[in-house]
Protein backbone atom coordinates (compact mmCIF):
# COMPACT_ATOMS: atom_id res chain seq x y z
CA UNK A 1 0.00 0.00 0.00
CA UNK A 2 1.30 3.83 -1.04
CA UNK A 3 2.00 6.01 1.59
CA UNK A 4 -0.07 8.33 0.02
CA UNK A 5 -3.44 5.64 0.40
CA UNK A 6 -2.19 4.96 3.77
CA UNK A 7 -2.33 8.96 4.39
CA UNK A 8 -5.99 9.31 3.24
CA UNK A 9 -7.01 5.98 5.41
CA UNK A 10 -5.28 7.61 8.68
CA UNK A 11 -6.61 11.08 7.82
CA UNK A 12 -10.25 10.12 7.86
CA UNK A 13 -10.31 8.46 10.83
CA UNK A 14 -8.55 10.95 12.55
CA UNK A 15 -11.19 13.60 11.61
CA UNK A 16 -13.86 11.14 12.33
CA UNK A 17 -15.15 9.48 15.30
CA UNK A 18 -17.20 6.73 13.21
CA UNK A 19 -16.15 5.31 9.67
CA UNK A 20 -17.34 3.20 7.53
CA UNK A 21 -15.63 1.96 4.29
CA UNK A 22 -18.40 0.62 2.07
CA UNK A 23 -19.54 0.06 -1.05
CA UNK A 24 -21.90 2.95 -2.40
CA UNK A 25 -22.62 5.73 -0.10
CA UNK A 26 -25.06 5.57 2.65
CA UNK A 27 -27.90 6.74 0.32
CA UNK A 28 -27.29 4.50 -2.37
CA UNK A 29 -25.08 1.43 -1.19
CA UNK A 30 -24.22 -0.95 -3.97
CA UNK A 31 -24.28 -4.07 -2.05
CA UNK A 32 -26.44 -5.68 0.86
CA UNK A 33 -23.59 -5.93 3.39
CA UNK A 34 -22.80 -1.87 3.17
CA UNK A 35 -26.78 -1.78 3.09
CA UNK A 36 -27.40 -3.76 6.39
CA UNK A 37 -24.06 -1.80 8.07
CA UNK A 38 -25.35 1.75 7.40
CA UNK A 39 -29.29 0.76 8.65
CA UNK A 40 -27.56 -0.83 11.65
CA UNK A 41 -25.92 2.43 11.96
CA UNK A 42 -28.81 4.62 11.36
CA UNK A 43 -31.09 2.75 13.41
CA UNK A 44 -28.53 3.65 16.75
CA UNK A 45 -28.72 7.51 15.53
CA UNK A 46 -25.23 7.36 14.93
CA UNK A 47 -23.49 10.21 13.22
CA UNK A 48 -20.57 8.39 10.68
CA UNK A 49 -18.89 9.09 7.92
CA UNK A 50 -18.59 6.65 4.53
CA UNK A 51 -15.82 6.18 2.46
CA UNK A 52 -17.43 4.72 -1.34
CA UNK A 53 -14.61 2.38 -2.23
CA UNK A 54 -16.04 1.60 -5.56
CA UNK A 55 -14.86 5.31 -6.17
CA UNK A 56 -11.16 4.74 -5.69
CA UNK A 57 -9.65 1.02 -6.15
CA UNK A 58 -6.51 2.03 -3.89
CA UNK A 59 -8.55 2.55 -0.83
CA UNK A 60 -10.65 -0.44 -1.59
CA UNK A 61 -7.43 -2.78 -1.78
CA UNK A 62 -5.77 -0.25 1.08
CA UNK A 63 -8.22 -0.54 3.30
CA UNK A 64 -8.44 -4.63 3.32
CA UNK A 65 -4.37 -3.86 3.94
CA UNK A 66 -4.99 -1.34 6.75
CA UNK A 67 -7.17 -3.44 8.79
CA UNK A 68 -6.26 -6.95 7.91
CA UNK A 69 -9.53 -7.24 6.88
CA UNK A 70 -10.22 -8.81 3.85
CA UNK A 71 -13.74 -7.55 3.08
CA UNK A 72 -16.27 -4.54 3.05
CA UNK A 73 -17.50 -3.18 4.36
CA UNK A 74 -15.27 -1.92 7.53
CA UNK A 75 -16.33 0.12 10.40
CA UNK A 76 -14.02 1.97 12.47
CA UNK A 77 -14.84 3.75 15.52
CA UNK A 78 -11.92 5.85 17.21
CA UNK A 79 -9.72 4.73 14.51
CA UNK A 80 -10.07 0.70 15.63
CA UNK A 81 -11.63 -1.63 13.45
CA UNK A 82 -14.85 -2.71 14.95
CA UNK A 83 -15.41 -5.47 11.81
CA UNK A 84 -17.52 -6.18 8.74
CA UNK A 85 -21.66 -6.45 8.90
CA UNK A 86 -21.74 -9.92 10.20
CA UNK A 87 -19.92 -8.29 13.38
CA UNK A 88 -21.91 -5.49 13.28
CA UNK A 89 -25.22 -7.23 13.67
CA UNK A 90 -24.24 -9.59 16.43
CA UNK A 91 -22.66 -6.69 18.39
CA UNK A 92 -25.87 -4.41 17.88
CA UNK A 93 -28.02 -7.35 18.90
CA UNK A 94 -26.19 -7.72 22.12
CA UNK A 95 -26.15 -3.97 22.87
CA UNK A 96 -22.45 -4.04 22.72
CA UNK A 97 -21.97 -1.96 19.36
CA UNK A 98 -24.37 0.65 20.98
CA UNK A 99 -22.61 1.02 24.33
CA UNK A 100 -19.62 1.21 21.77
CA UNK A 101 -20.53 4.49 19.77
CA UNK A 102 -21.93 6.20 22.89
CA UNK A 103 -17.97 5.67 24.11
Amino acid sequence: MSTDVNAKIEQNLTDNKVVLFMKGTPSFPQCGFSARSVAILKELNTEFSSVNVLDDDEIREGIKVYGQWPTIPQLYVDKKLVGGSDIMMEMYESGELEQLLKN
